[in-house]
């Protein structure tokens, strides 16, 4: 009779511990927070924009099963969950914006832009204006991340299709390109103007370079200037085994956020950023041997996270709802790593980087995790059998932030009460 109700107690504290995880949408948060599916299943949800009136947009990477790329998502009666769900644009691709009465989308190629009506609700679904058409795509970091200045410009990451700018890529022993081709059109931060139609190349400006991807960037508003994260190279030790053992690779080079001013040059291919050294190091391909420094006229990070773990989405949050410590800060989404080994992959979480007098503090913390979940009692970080991977990030009308995951489809919804 006593083990039987031993046993009893077990089983009802799984439920109970289920339940828990369910309630919370299985994440794990700072004391007060809460977090809820919004939705799921929506399709490859990169990243994602909510509006005034708390609708939300999610552009997805490929056109779901009923053939859409671009989600509306309505909370019609206040229950924190999607109710009113549907869909159109059959193009792909990363980005995301609401500005005023509109909303910008972008392919891999080109950004697009739809009116909104004063329901949130598109009004030429089938016949967006084109912005900016042209942008460049080889099918290597090719997603089109796009955010806003306070004055309507746009400003649109275009990823090198590189690893290192080698003259043959990924290649062991090939040299790199000095100076590297890549930069003129890929490689950093372009700026167009958000009102002018069918702009090219010739059209914007480059902004930042030296950037090999940026997916999440974000204006912080309250410094009036651009921030981006940048996803760091990649086979240190496979290309030279002589310079790299297994363990540095694992941790080199840093993934690096960045606070952005015009005409900036990040350093690559030339450089990376060494988080153990504290430098900027040069890279093999152009005469590094993992400790010669690299020039000054690099920007240096405002923060240097751990290698390889996939920023994806950049968020200032500008809310009342959240702590006062997490006013004007930036939530960085990571996607989770593929090439950690011998070391465990790592990321699949939101970070926290603290802001004090529009700066960052150099710190971060883990704000939201166990997005991908847990196998046998560990969290999993096989990102094949990741539930959830995150990837936008964005603010609703009431200060809670919305995280999106590109591979089962979901929207997480998290928010705060004393």
């Amino acid at each position: 009779m006593k083990k039987g109700l031993q046993i009893l107690c077990l089983i009802l504290a799984a439920f109970s511990i289920k339940a828990i995880a369910q309630e919370n949408a299985g994440l794990k948060l700072p004391e007060g927070f809460k977090a809820s599916l919004y939705a799921n299943n929506i399709g490859s949800a990169r990243h994602i924009a909510v509006t005034k009136a708390g609708v939300v947009f999610a552009k997805l990477n490929y056109p779901n099963k009923e053939g859409n790329a671009i989600i509306r998502l309505e909370d019609v009666n206040n229950d924190g969950v999607a109710d009113k769900v549907n869909g159109w644009a059959k193009f792909g691709g990363t980005g995301i914006y609401v500005k005023g009465n509109s909303l910008y989308a972008s392919s891999n190629e080109a950004i697009f832009k739809y009116e909104l009506n004063n329901k949130d609700e598109v009004v030429n679904p089938q016949t967006p204006l084109t912005i900016v058409t042209g942008l460049i795509n080889r099918r290597q970091h090719e997603s089109k991340s796009i955010t806003f200045d306070q004055q309507n410009n746009i400003y649109v990451n275009i990823g090198a299709y590189s690893n290192a700018c080698q003259t043959s890529d990924r290649t062991p022993g090939s040299q790199g390109m000095m100076p590297c081709p890549i930069l003129d059109s890929a490689g950093g931060i372009w700026k167009f103007d958000g009102n002018k139609q069918n702009q090219t190349y010739k059209d914007g400006k480059r902004y930042a370079t030296g950037l090999r991807n940026v997916v999440g960037l974000d204006w912080n508003n309250q410094t009036n200037q651009l921030y981006v994260a940048q996803h760091g190279r990649d086979q240190l030790n496979s290309f030279y085994p002589n310079l790299y053992t297994d363990a540095q690779n694992a941790e080199l080079p840093a993934e690096t956020f960045y606070a952005i001013n015009e005409g900036d040059n990040a350093g690559w291919p030339y450089v990376y950023y060494d988080p153990a050294q504290h430098k900027k190091i040069v890279s093999p391909e152009y005469g590094g041997d993992g400790q010669k420094e690299g020039s000054k006229d690099f920007k240096e990070p405002a923060v240097a996270f751990p290698a390889h773990m996939a920023p994806m989405g950049v968020l200032f949050y500008t809310g009342n709802q959240f702590p006062e410590k997490y006013k004007n800060g930036a939530f960085i989404s990571f996607h989770g790593s593929w090439n950690r080994a011998p070391l465990p992959q790592e990321g699949f979480f939101v970070a926290f980087v603290p802001f004090k007098d529009g700066k960052a503090t150099g710190e971060w913390e883990i704000f939201a995790n166990g997005f991908a979940g847990v196998e046998n009692g560990a969290k999993v970080t096989n990102t094949a059998k990741a539930k959830a991977r995150p990837c936008g990030l964005a603010q609703g009308p009431d200060g809670s932030i919305y995280v999106s995951d590109d591979t089962k489809g979901a929207i997480f919804k998290i928010s705060y009460s004393k």
